[in-house]
This record gives C-alpha cells, structure tokens and sequence, in this order.
C-alpha cells in the first residue's frame, strides 16, 4: 500500500498525551490486571433523563432534520442568554455576543486559526491542559507557559513574562477551576488579568469548562463578571462536564463580539454546525431544572474528601483541590511524575495522569480524577497502601 506524507504542519504536532497513556494502561489491562482508572477525564454519570427525552422528542421534529443555522439556533441562544444572566449575572447579546460549536475542543482548536498568525504567541498558565501547548502549532504560532505554582494559587504572575514574548503574545488561554490543579480564579486575579489585556491590547479566552464544581462553599467565578472583561475576551462553556454530556459534543462562546464573529466564521467553515436536537437537548439543559449540576458537584466533593481523606490516611500528604473533578497530588520525594506514574500502575494497578504532560512545571505532581465510585477511589488508596510504594526510596536511574 503507498504511504503518503501528511503536511508539515501535521508532522511537527505532538501525540496526543492521553491517548498515550491509554495505551500504556491497555498494555497492563490486557494481561488481566483490574485497574482503578483515575487517569481519565470522561464524566461516568449519565446525562440526565430531562435532557435525553427532550433531544428524543427534537430528533422527530421535521423543522430539525435539514441543516442548522450557522453560529446556533435562535432559542438555544436565548437560552445562553437566559441561564448567563441567570447564573452569573451578566448580559449578552444572542445575535452578536454568543456562538456555538460541536464541542469545546473545536473552539480551543479553533481560536489560535482564528486569532494569531504565524510567529505570533498564545500564553496560557504552565501546567495547563495539553491542547493548549499543541493548538498554536495549527496557526503556525507559539505557546508561552507562564509558570504557575501551589504557592501561588497556581495562578499567573503576569509580571513574569519576558519582554520579548510579550511583544509577540497576541492571545492568551485561561482555565479555571483549572485542569489539572483544581485551583479557582480569585476575582483580584481576573481584574488583573482585564488590566493586562487592557495595557497590552491582548484578547483573553477562558475556559470555564468546570464551571458547576466548586468545593468546600465556593462557587467558580465567570471571567465575564469582572468589570470590563467582556470587552476583553470571551468564555467558553462546554455541556459535557455540567450536565453530562460529553458524547453529545456541544458548546458555545460568550463575550467580546469581534472574537465571536471571527470564531463564528472560522467554525462555519471549518467544521459546520451542530445537530439541531442536540441543541434543543442543550437549551432544555440550561433551562431546566439545576438540581441534577447541583447533586453533582456534591458528589464529586464527596469523592474528593474521600480520595484526599484516603491518600493522607497512607501517608501521602495530599492538597485538596478547590475545584473541578481532578486531584493534583505532588509525588514523592526522589520521583519525576512518569515515574511515579508507572510505578502506581505497575505495582498498584492504579492509574494516574504524570504532571509532566501538562507542562514543564508538572513533573512533580500527577493528576487524579474523581470519576470512579467512591468505593473504588477506597480501594485505590487501600492497593497503594499495600503495594509498599510510599514507603521506599526511590532507585535512582
């Protein structure tokens, strides 16, 4: 069979990070060993049954069976328009300040096509999600990781950016509650962070795909409720976290209109549009009844305490994480986070995410989800406990 060459561009982008931890893990399941997946970042609750019957109802309706309108039908930006005003207080204009597309990846892949050219810099929070650091490379631009750390909140220091990135930065990438640490935004730093784009003319993108899952009493802050930020940047939202809706693919932005327009046309061409039921099934999500996002966050609280609560219990002295569903745990003194990582699946059949796959200042840490029963996330600590990890020092290589 030929063998054809992709494009350079294709070439020079990294492998997906967590496909190749899935297959490292798949090399281990494949001999017949349980393993407790606390690598994952796929939501294991079902969508709700609201949800479900009103996409089951819109898939019979004729009107829904021909092409959807490009940027998202009228009432599911109603509806945008409605639970934003809502939930956060803030007032957007259905026709020009919100978009929607097939999932919030598309939109972080999208937004460095759409908003940077070649040579230009995206700076984003190091550790950070991966595609944040990969994403640029489309637009045949650059990634800057601020470097973040615990004693900060993880939260960036814009004063740390060198003089000649910050000359080229023409975007920057937000994420909070933030994969993979957890930490929330405060609202001094998003008033820093509208200051910052203010002064150096840079739009701000946050991701605020973890919106519902603030713990211990606090509630996520939208960047687009801190004064003057719509006029800044914009906030991506995803249904796959808070409603469970990951295989339906559905998303939208909300915010500044010229980055709306430009993400608009670049996803009208780039990548189409949204099934009409599966927008209705979004407009009934964020029109309905709260009480299943609100049922929800407590149980990924609960899991958290009980996973935290576990690992300190062993003797792994653990941070609990303020948000989202994930854990970030630092390794033990002597490890890297690959290394950590391996040793948790081979010797305790526990699977981890290395910190090193979200950045240069991850290599300390490994990330936990919380998306396993409660009594398996038991379990995890039990097997490493067992497994004699914690106790030893590591074998230097």
């Amino acid at each position: 069979m030929a063998e054809f060459i992709p494009s350079r561009q294709v070439q020079a982008l990294p492998d997906n990070y967590f496909t190749s931890i899935d297959h490292r893990i798949h090399s281990v399941v494949s001999k017949g060993i349980d393993i407790i997946h606390l690598h994952t970042g796929s939501p294991d609750q079902p969508t709700p049954k609201p949800i479900i019957q009103a996409m089951n109802q819109a898939a019979q309706l004729h009107k829904n069976q021909g092409y959807p309108p490009a940027g998202g039908k009228t009432g599911l930006k109603e509806a945008i328009r409605a639970f934003y005003l809502r939930e956060y207080g803030v007032s957007v204009d259905p026709d020009t300040e919100i978009t929607v597309f097939d999932g919030a990846t598309v939109a972080i892949s999208a937004l460095p096509q759409t908003m940077l050219n070649p040579g230009e810099i995206m700076l984003t929070a190091d550790p950070g999600y991966p595609l944040y650091f990969a994403c640029p490379q489309l637009a045949g631009a650059e990634t800057y990781g601020i470097p973040v750390r615990a004693e900060n909140g993880f939260l960036p220091d814009y004063r740390t950016i060198p003089e000649n990135i910050l000359q080229k930065s023409k975007l920057l990438m937000l994420n909070y509650p933030n994969n993979p640490t957890g930490a929330m935004a405060t609202k001094e730093f998003f008033a820093d962070t509208v200051a910052f784009s203010k002064k150096h003319h840079i739009p701000v993108v946050h991701d605020f795909a973890y919106a519902a899952f603030g713990f211990d009493g606090r509630r996520p802050l939208s960047f687009l409720q801190t004064p003057g930020a719509k006029e800044q940047g914009i906030e991506i939202y995803t249904l796959s976290k808070t409603y469970n809706m990951a295989g339906f693919r559905i998303g939208f932005a909300v915010g500044n209109a010229s980055i709306i327009r430009a993400l608009s046309q670049f996803h009208d061409i780039d990548h189409s549009d949204v099934p009409s039921a599966i927008q209705d099934a979004a407009t009934a999500a964020l029109l309905g009844s709260q009480q299943s996002v609100q049922e929800l966050c407590a149980l990924y609280e609960h899991r958290r305490d009980i996973l935290v609560s576990g690992m300190r219990a062993i003797g792994w002295d653990v941070v609990a994480p303020q948000g989202s569903f994930f854990c970030w745990f630092r390794v033990p003194r002597g490890y890297s986070s690959e290394a950590f990582a391996n040793v948790l699946l081979e010797r305790a059949h526990v699977a981890m995410a290395p910190g090193a796959g979200f950045g240069t200042h991850g290599d300390q840490f490994v990330r936990a989800g919380l998306l396993e029963s409660e009594e398996r996330l038991k379990e995890a600590a039990e097997r490493i406990k067992a497994s004699g990890i914690l106790k030893e020092t590591p074998v230097q290589n």
